[in-house]
Formats: C-alpha cells, structure tokens, sequence
C-alpha cells in the first residue's frame, strides 16, 4: 500500500491549483504527480490517501486506479474487473456500487456495461470466499468507479465515500449554493494568503467566507466528516487517529480577518449556524445588507470574492431575474443593471481592494466598464464561468495598465 496510483478529480479549470494543493500536502513533484484533464494522478501511500482527504479543499474524491487496460466490449470489461483483486479492499459484509463514465465509448449502453462490472465483481468474491456482497445503489459502503474512453477502461476504488466538498458543516443551504471545493478554487486562484481581509458581499449561505476562515485557522476541510477508507480492510484506526490528531493540533486563531453580507437576513441566518458548525463563529463576521450599499467591512483594503447573482441564484441574491438574449441578467428593483451599479460603488468606496467575480457572462467586464487584470476559465458544474480580477481604483472606469490573463 505504499505505492498505489491514485487520481484526485476536480472541476476543470481547477487542475492546476489542485496540483499545487498535493505537492504542499504530500511533498510529491515530477513523475509522482501529474496534472491531467479533470483531475491529478499521483504515485503515492495509502498513508497519502487518508491524507488528501482529510486535508484537500479542492479534490471531488481520492480514487485508487486498480486496473488500466485497453477493451472492445462488454466483456472485456467483465474480465478486466475479475483480474482486480478486490478481496484484499473489501469484505463480503460492506455493500458495494459501481457507477461509469465514458468519453466516446463505442458501448451502446453504460448500465449494461456497470452490470457486467459488477457481476465480475460479486462472481470474484464468490470464487474466493465462497459469498457475494450486495449491492446498494443508494448508500453504499464501496464505491468503485469505471470510466470508459475511446478503447481503454480505467478501474478505481473509492476512499472518500460522499464526495468531498460535503464537509460536514452545510445544513444550511439556499438555492442552487455553491460547492464547497469551489469556492475554495476561488480562494486559490485569488492568492489570497490568509494576511489580508476577505470580503464576500453576496455570501448567501456562507460558503466562501467559511472555507476562507477555515484557511485562515488552518482547520482541516475533512475534520467534521468519514470516510469510505473507514470501511476498508487496509484501514488502520491508529494510523487515522494519529493523522486526524495532527490535524487538530495545528488549528490557530484566524490569521486575517473574514467578512461576508447578504440582502436577505435569512441567508446571513444560515451563514451564522453553518459557520459555528465549522468551527469559525469567531472568525467570520456577517451582517445582512445590500451589496449596493455595503461600506468596507475593514480599513485595510483586501480581497473581495464574489459569486454574484446569475441564473437560479439571482432570486436569492435578492435582484430580479430578465432574461435578455437566452441570458438571464441581475437587475436591481427599479430596473438598474446590478452589475454596472455594483462597479460603480466598488470604484467609489472601495479603492485599493482586488475584487474577484465567477460568472457566466464573458462579456461582465464591458458591462462593469472595468478592465480584468486576469481571468481564470473555471467551470461550476456543467456552467462555464471566468474568474474575473479587477483591481479597484478610485474614480477610474478603466485600469489602464491591466492586461487579460490566460
């Protein structure tokens, strides 16, 4: 176990931060750790698993590729997953899924595909222990993972279980909310260091401003959740124990400030009891108030990120929804655009600040009549967003010495 393949898949756009994040954690460079389309693959321990996702804000799930070969049917992929040695992962006793994915597979039908995985799977265990597990569609104990290309076929286990952006600490939830390892992409991409305020004026339900506080408290994203590992036969309880103690011992008070304001108090609400279940009510300052309005939370000039109002999250922003060309558009209530209003107000009040917005609208820049000091493709689910950096210059529609990032 100290030599296993594993592949960490995030949203795309977020590759190159999720590479960085495992070489902090784990020290890997080079060969040992590859950035690839959707994820990162790396050489590493078991002891590195349990690692990544206790510690990863960016990674979907921790995955170990079992087996990688080339197929043209159905039942090459039966006997692909007969050849795995699933019995040294799991017993009879756990319940088990499979669930596959597929870029331009020639196969008509992935459920048939899944069926024959898991038939080789159950038949296996059959074989060498003389019972089958069962199967759970809905909670099961063992995730296993297919995805299907062109003419290969890559097997993984699954070691996180419920995907990882379920923290642990988001009961509290309003529309279409914002994935927990998303807005901690946002926080990469910023640089934002944890030495600075941080500033979300549309926080809804909280969840940038709390990843940001956990960040500045070093406060582990797992610590408040299980995982799949947990069942597994290679799992050793004091191995864990001492990974999530060490974790807990380098907690500290908040290194910056972090603040976050909504126009409806119920969201702020929901802020407030999601960040004291994540440990950083006394980190995370909220207050309800409209972004339109809202004063610097801080004499110092921070960061400010931002998922503002667009599709299904405008009417929770508390702005109207209009839809202008297949688009829909943030308006205030006497028909402003929320945007180019919200622009103005960060030139006016805010100078010294860098305002980071994820959106949909490749255009907002023009719209804002602010000129990006960078944009950073990232997508949120299967919405394709750009990052936007505007730095805030008093009184100046236009940075003139900025120039678009890649």
């Amino acid at each position: 176990m100290n030599q296993l393949q594993l592949f960490l898949p995030c949203a795309a756009g977020v590759e190159g931060f999720l590479a960085d994040e495992v070489h902090r954690l784990t020290g890997l460079a080079g060969d040992d750790l590859l950035t690839g389309r959707g994820g990162v693959m790396l050489r590493a321990s078991w002891r590195d698993a349990m690692r990544l996702n206790l510690h990863s804000r960016l990674a979907q799930r921790v995955l170990v590729q079992l087996s990688h070969t080339p197929y043209r049917s159905e039942n090459d992929l039966y006997e692909a997953a007969s050849a795995v040695a699933w019995e040294i992962w799991f017993t009879t006793k756990e319940s088990f899924k499979v669930e596959v994915t597929a870029q331009h597979s020639p196969l008509k039908s992935l459920n048939f595909a899944g069926l024959k995985i898991k038939d080789a799977v159950a038949d296996r265990f059959r074989n060498k222990r003389g019972e089958r597990p069962n199967v759970d569609t809905q909670w099961p104990d063992i995730r296993i993972y297919a995805h299907l290309t062109t003419d290969t076929a890559t097997l993984y286990i699954d070691t996180s279980g419920e995907p990882l952006f379920k923290r642990g600490w988001r009961e509290d939830k309003g529309e279409a909310p914002l994935k927990e390892t998303l807005a901690a992409a946002m926080i990469a991409a910023s640089g934002w260091d944890a030495a600075t305020p941080l500033y979300d004026p549309c926080c809804g339900s909280g969840t940038i401003a709390i990843e940001a506080a956990q960040v500045a408290c070093n406060i582990a994203p797992g610590q408040l959740r299980s995982f799949a590992f947990e069942k597994m036969l290679p799992y050793q309880a004091h191995v864990w124990k001492a990974l999530w103690e060490e974790a807990r011992a380098q907690q500290r008070p908040a290194s910056a400030p972090v603040f976050g304001s909504d126009v409806a108090f119920r969201m702020v609400d929901f802020a407030t009891r999601n960040a004291g279940r994540a440990g950083v009510a006394d980190t995370v300052q909220l207050r309800g108030g409209d972004a339109l309005q809202r004063m610097p939370p801080s004499e110092e000039p921070g960061v400010m990120l931002v998922n503002p109002p667009y599709g299904e999250r405008i009417e929770t922003a508390g702005v109207a929804g209009r839809s202008q060309g297949g688009r829909e558009r943030a308006e205030t209530e006497d028909g402003g655009d929320f945007f180019n209003q919200l622009a103005a107000h960060w030139k006016k009040n805010y100078p010294g600040w860098t305002a980071w917005i994820l959106t949909p609208d490749l255009k907002l820049p023009s719209r804002m009549r602010l000129k990006e000091s960078r944009r950073v493709p990232m997508w949120n689910g299967p919405i394709e967003c750009r990052l936007f950096r505007f730095d805030m210059v008093k009184g100046s529609a236009r940075a003139k010495d900025a120039s678009p990032g890649s």
